[in-house]
């Protein structure tokens, strides 16, 4: 049973598959362009061509990082120390993928947003977690991140006396894709096994250093200079809805309410309760105010729902009390579990009445506990009760079930079909928590349904700029209380909306959401767009130079990870009792780069090809 998409609208954004067809167009003429160039002989001599990427050389630098390279002990420390650290990461990123592709293939899932194809590509507006508005802070992070990474390799190369021949970086239009370190060729065979591998493992350990920096600073001094701006934040706007019809967007600020100021999210609820008549005088950033009718909309719906009602219908009445807002709904409902609604239809304008049990709607899972006692259903099951306790929507059901145990036998109340149901159930263990398992899936909201007072949905300002290091509190409680559990949760942020952590995802203070966001304390004399920028360029560094870091440890050819596997080899087949040859360490990398490739690929194709 899945839930209907909620009619909510986002700021705008250029959707990824049309973007991705005028970016092919456009690379498809770009690399007409480079061919003619070359085929014209018009290309500088310090740049060359592998197809439509252009790659610019050089030699300036060299005496610099020979002069850096001086304190020799430190760096080969430092790169050491980048050995264990790249190959940790290597046997866990070999461990991941073999897991997550045999998970696969033995329990195939449809394909969740985050494994479709383009979304592993780090392309604004073509990923789907990444927005346009995010291009600035992204370019430079991938600059920062390219250049530390191989300005490791050509340092060490000089540490362990390894000629360069050449660096530079790869280019796709004006995009920066790449960068490179070209070792001679001949001093890199006579160097040590221990002195390349302590070249190719420095990159990946200066991508973890610059990680390290960008959010030790953006957790400190800068999030500390921003503050979550007095209102509450609207991050979606239901189509058709009361809000939609008196012009309110994504990203504005709802200030006040019939004059009446809004300090926060938490205040929206109690100013529309408190405030009379039909119509809302609406407060917007602090500067316009519009008229709002009161309304009670539906901007979600489960499909072949318990209630009936559809996205865009309104309710207007309990019981035959009247009803406008979320809490006013709730407090007419009260203990009944079943109640009668009057419903005017979105789509006709036509009222009608209808009989719906109000509370949690879940899907029963087959041979698991709830089914074991009321039998395999079809359709939504509307849970009412859950150990005595009145249940009014799943959010009171997942509260209630975070305070059982497994073996608990609990009494469990609602409704199919219409039908009363009452029954008692042993839980079972829960695989991804410390409380009981009831054997269900859920369906947000009540009785399947998402309602909203005017037809807005809040973002959660508060509690990003909290797991950014700001003021707050967040619902992740410990994870955030320690540094690497913020940088954690920060890798999450583009993707935590669609994992369902919180209802939207964050990429960064751009994109419109930085209306929702001040500066304050000392950087604030630099305004507010100074501030955003620095945070937006530590996020998007800290978060690509995390990427980079893992990416370049996948233990397969050409990335650092394979070169550190193929030294690793060699060290370990060299003190075995046997006769090594380069047959043998070859046999190991390619087994392994090819298990990695699979292993990769089964992950993103085989849930689609499997489940579907």
């Amino acid at each position: 049973m899945e839930h209907a998409v909620p009619l909510f609208v986002s700021p705008p954004e250029l959707f990824g598959s049309e973007l991705l067809t005028w970016a092919a167009i456009g690379l498809a003429i770009y690399w007409l362009g480079i061919v003619l160039l070359r085929q014209m002989d018009l290309l500088p001599g310090f740049v060359a061509t592998q197809g439509p990427i252009l790659t610019i050389h050089t030699k300036r630098g060299r005496a610099f990082l020979t002069r850096l390279a001086r304190p020799k002990r430190f760096w080969r420390a430092w790169a050491n120390l980048g050995i264990g650290i790249s190959l940790v990461v290597m046997v866990g990123m070999f461990v991941f993928l073999l897991s997550a592709a045999l998970t696969s293939l033995t329990s195939p899932q449809v394909s969740s947003t985050v494994q479709q194809p383009r979304n592993v590509l780090v392309i604004p507006g073509v990923n789907d977690f990444l927005p346009l508005s995010a291009t600035p802070g992204i370019v430079i992070g991938l600059l920062v991140g390219l250049v530390v990474h191989e300005g490791g390799h050509g340092l060490l190369c000089r540490v362990e006396d390894i000629d360069i021949d050449s660096m530079g970086v790869a280019m796709l239009a004006i995009l920066p894709i790449g960068a490179f370190v070209e070792p001679d060729e001949e001093s890199s065979k006579s160097a040590s096994r221990g002195g390349q591998t302590r070249m190719f493992a420095a990159g990946v350990t200066n991508n973890f250093a610059i990680t390290l920096l960008a959010f030790a600073l953006l957790f400190g001094p800068i999030a500390g200079s921003i503050a979550v701006a007095p209102g509450a934040a609207v991050g979606g706007v239901a189509s058709d809805s009361p809000a939609a019809d008196a012009g309110i967007e994504p990203n504005d600020r709802i200030t006040a309410i019939d004059g009446q100021p809004v300090e926060s999210n938490a205040d929206l609820a109690d100013r529309i309760e408190a405030a009379e008549g039909d119509q809302l005088s609406v407060e917007l950033n602090g500067e316009e105010t519009v008229p709002v009718d009161r309304s009670l909309l539906v901007t979600a719906a489960m499909d072949d729902g318990p209630t009936g009602l559809a996205v865009g219908d309104a309710i207007l009445a309990v019981d035959g009390e009247a009803v406008a807002t979320e809490r006013g709904f709730y407090d007419a409902v009260g203990d009944d579990e079943v109640v009668t609604l009057t419903v005017e239809r979105g789509d006709s304008d036509e009222q009608v009445d209808l009989e719906v049990p109000i509370g949690a709607a879940v899907t029963v899972i087959e041979d698991e506990p709830l089914a074991g006692t009321i039998g395999p259903i079809e359709g939504p099951f509307v849970v009412t009760s859950f150990d005595g306790e009145r249940i009014h929507s799943y959010a009171d059901l997942q509260s209630a079930l975070d305070e059982t145990n497994a073996g608990q036998e609990v009494t469990v109340v609602g409704y199919h079909d219409g039908e009363r149901e009452e029954t008692t159930v042993t839980l079972g263990e829960h695989s991804q928590s410390d409380n009981g398992f009831l054997g269900i899936s859920p369906n947000p909201g009540v009785s399947g349904l998402t309602v909203s007072d005017l037809g807005v949905q809040l973002y959660p300002a508060d509690e990003y700029l909290a797991m950014l290091g700001g003021d707050g509190e967040t619902r992740f409680g410990p994870i955030t209380d320690s540094f690497l559990g913020k940088i954690g949760l920060a890798l999450l942020l583009p993707i935590i909306g669609i994992a369902g952590g919180l209802p939207f995802n964050f990429a960064g203070f751009t994109g419109g959401i930085e209306n929702f966001y001040e500066a304050q304390g000392a950087l604030a004399a630099f305004g507010d767009g100074t501030v955003f920028v620095l945070a937006n360029v530590l996020f998007w560094t800290g978060w690509i130079n995390v990427q980079l870091g893992f990416f370049n440890c996948i233990p397969a050819f050409p990335l650092d990870g394979g070169h550190i596997l193929r030294t690793s080899t060699e060290a370990i087949v060299s003190r075995l009792p046997i006769d090594p040859t380069r047959g043998m360490v070859r046999m190991v990398t390619t087994s392994v780069g090819l298990t990695m490739l699979v292993s990769f690929l089964a992950m993103l194709f085989a849930p689609g090809l499997l489940a579907g």
